[in-house]
């Protein structure tokens, strides 16, 4: 039974892991006023009728702090990718030359990092209800276990021990946010 509870606990602690990890990698396509070529992670390209991410159909590279360039690996797939960004309305106006597609990034305006900031936090809020949602699973699969013959003392330290994890990653949540929003309002 004691080690049902320790499976339950690990099992809890690697999912509200998931959920802080899933948070980081979306906050990383969150532009902060610089190149970053993770903010294409998202958009799909028409690509022989599948839609495609865009970093699997082209080389995407930063020459400088305000500049992308996207290399396709076949020309005839730049219109499809122009749109395709246009689509995505991530504020970027691509410019092709027949080889490559050049995009300048632009300075955020204040009210596009208000925004940043408020779909930022909306996510941390997702990525919190979520190891919420593990705690609670946790505990009654506990209360559960309790109820199969694991002594109560054992249920008791099993509680306590997910209710340590839930806040060390509630916390770690909020400094992932405090960081990214840091990051979206500097100037």
């Amino acid at each position: 039974m004691l080690e049902k509870a320790k499976a339950t606990v690990d099992a809890a602690k690697e999912k509200m892991q998931n959920a802080v990890t899933h948070l980081e990698e979306e906050l990383k396509t969150y532009r902060a006023g610089k190149a970053n070529p993770s903010v294409f992670n998202g958009v799909m390209v028409d690509y022989y009728g599948n839609p495609t991410p865009l970093p699997q159909v082209s080389s995407i590279t930063t020459p400088d702090a305000k500049t992308m360039l996207i290399q396709p690996w076949e020309k005839n797939l730049i219109p499809k990718i122009e749109k395709a960004i246009m689509d995505a309305n991530l504020g970027f106006t691509p410019q092709n030359n027949g080889e490559t597609i050049r995009i300048n990034v632009p300075a955020l305006t204040e009210e596009r990092r208000k925004e940043l900031v408020k779909k930022a936090r909306t996510a941390g809020e997702t990525a919190k209800v979520s190891v919420r949602n593990a705690r609670r699973d946790a505990i009654e699969a506990l209360k559960k276990l309790q109820k199969e013959g694991l002594p109560e003392d054992s249920e008791k330290d099993s509680e306590d021990s997910v209710q340590k994890h839930t806040d060390s990653f509630s916390k770690k949540v909020d400094e992932v946010l405090a960081a990214k929003e840091k990051e979206i309002m500097t100037v």
